[in-house]
């Protein structure tokens, strides 16, 4: 189906870095450039993120990557997210009323953040420059300054009463092309790279956190490296396996819901409504239950199972819509990709949570910390209880698709919360079912579930509304090129040639390659 605004392809032969801003796109380039892999790539974006898009990742927040060598039977797994205090007291927070743990304005929300010892891990098993030259760029532009992109200066009419939040707010309205500085980032890169994750977690910012904390976190808890290579789990799909991360992070969905979309009798054709509701039925059956099943004990090759997933395959009516209710919300995170000329993928995702994260900011370096901590339930006796050294769920879901002899095929994901598994299910559709290419599938109109509402993008066909309509789904078109639908990046790889694309929903995202 031609897109109704065509978006450009990039292709390259020797790397690749797709992600929602050029700055960042560049710096990975350029650590490509300079004899880097794509994980020295990745860090060195993601580092550049922490410091330009503090609105929807940082220092403060968490990490998941997946990372392809040729030769490798599977990929590496690394789950850097952090774990909550030993101050952690769910009977405390029900005492004060609380039923759900609170979102924003408290400390209880954020666990230790993991990016920190994600970069270091990674750096340390794949990397091959100076953990310096990687983070010189952010180091640099946090200094120097940067100039904000449309989403941030938008974000930032956000921070009005926020302490701590005067790398924004001192200089008045922030507007596209703004200069913003980063005083206190620019010198807690440098400590990293002078003394590793000590710099941070054993620093200023550590010193800070413990103090902010009040009791939330000791010196145990910030010593405790929050980074593990963990192994992936994966399917069959579109006659390539699909790769994503073990719970705590939601990426079982993603792939239960490929599992079962794939098995479907799928219209050749993605403008067909018949495409849609199927796709629908596929991500509301994968994930019915998730808030239930999802903890950092759960397994995922259980959840994976025929066994768990046939019963939903065979649910699915292709002329009506199940009745599976379901609470979807947003959230704000940065996903990006990288490839190198070896042959190397890292599919990466990083996120604050919700915006700004829990709107706490450490004080002197300035760091937004993540309100990851609301995933946790307060609910007695639940698997993912709030409590002291735990993990809570994640929706962060990268994916890494291999082909059956083990060759790197495609690095891909998107922003989104809840939604995610449902973005990364059409994109890979797609991709893979209706072989379309990276700049098309990311331009191509997108639905998202929003309770028990599906929301489609405004250039949608009408046969997507006509469609969904008649099988019983309740339709709602909103404006199009929205952060509601994603901000994803893809990088395929065919024949030696790589090919990508970086979400323009974005309003600044690039695939940058050479």
């Amino acid at each position: 189906m031609p897109t109704l605004a065509p978006f450009a392809t990039h292709y390259a032969r020797e790397g690749m870095v797709a992600s929602i801003d050029h700055l960042a796109s560049s710096a990975g380039v350029a650590m490509l450039r300079e004899g880097g892999t794509a994980a020295d790539a990745a860090i060195a974006a993601n580092a550049v993120l922490a410091v330009t898009a503090q609105h929807v990742c940082g220092l403060g927040g968490d990490l998941f990557a997946l990372v392809h060598r040729p030769g490798d039977e599977r990929p590496a797994c690394l789950n850097a997210s952090g774990r909550s205090g030993a101050g952690a007291d769910p009977e405390r927070l029900r005492a004060e009323g609380h039923s759900r743990m609170p979102l924003q304005g408290d400390i209880r929300a954020t666990p230790v953040p993991g990016c920190v010892d994600g970069w270091t891990a990674l750096h340390e098993r794949f990397g091959r420059l100076p953990l310096g030259d990687v983070l010189e760029p952010a180091r640099s532009y946090a200094e120097q300054g940067f100039p904000a992109t449309p989403l941030t200066a938008a974000a930032c009419a956000r921070l009005e009463g926020v302490a701590h939040a005067d790398d924004y707010t001192a200089r008045g309205p922030i507007g596209p092309g703004s200069i913003i500085r980063r005083p206190g980032v620019a010198r807690t890169l440098a400590a990293i790279v002078a003394d590793g994750r000590g710099g941070f977690y054993q620093g200023e910012f550590g010193e800070r956190l413990l103090e902010l904390g009040n009791g939330e976190y000791t010196v145990d808890d910030l010593a405790r490296v929050h980074a593990d290579w963990v192994e992936p789990i994966s399917v069959e799909a579109w006659e390539r396996r699909l790769w994503s991360v073990p719970p705590n992070s939601q990426g079982y969905v993603t792939l239960s819901a490929a599992w079962i979309a794939e098995r479907l009798d799928l219209p050749t054709d993605p403008g067909d409504g018949l495409w849609a509701h199927l796709l629908v039925e596929a991500a509301r059956h994968a994930g019915y239950d998730r808030d239930d099943v999802l903890h950092e004990g759960a397994s995922g090759e259980e959840l994976l199972a025929p066994e768990r997933l046939e019963p939903r395959l065979g649910a699915i009516d292709s002329e009506r819509a199940a009745a599976l209710g379901g609470v979807y919300a947003a959230g704000d995170t940065i996903y990006l990709c990288a490839v190198d000329a070896s042959g190397m993928g890292v599919s990466l995702i990083q996120s604050n949570y919700t915006g700004f994260g829990s709107m706490v900011v450490v004080p002197e370096v300035r760091i937004f910390l993540q309100n990851r901590g609301a995933g946790f339930s307060l609910e007695p006796g639940h698997p993912a209880e709030y409590g002291p050294g735990r993990r809570p769920p994640h929706t962060l879901a990268p994916v890494l698709v291999t082909t059956p002899d083990r060759s790197l095929a495609a690095v891909l994901g998107t922003m989104g919360g809840d939604a995610q598994p449902q973005i990364v299910l059409q994109l890979v559709a797609r991709l893979f079912g209706a072989r379309e290419t990276p700049g098309d599938v990311l331009a191509a109109p997108r639905f998202v579930l929003r309770n028990d509402t599906v929301v489609v993008e405004q250039h949608a066909p009408p046969s997507w509304l006509e469609g969904l309509a008649a099988r019983g789904h309740a339709v709602e078109r909103r404006p199009g090129w929205s952060r509601e639908f994603g901000h994803a990046s893809v990088i395929t790889v065919e024949d030696g040639v790589l090919a990508g694309a970086a979400d323009p929903r974005s309003l600044g995202g690039t695939a940058a390659g050479y």
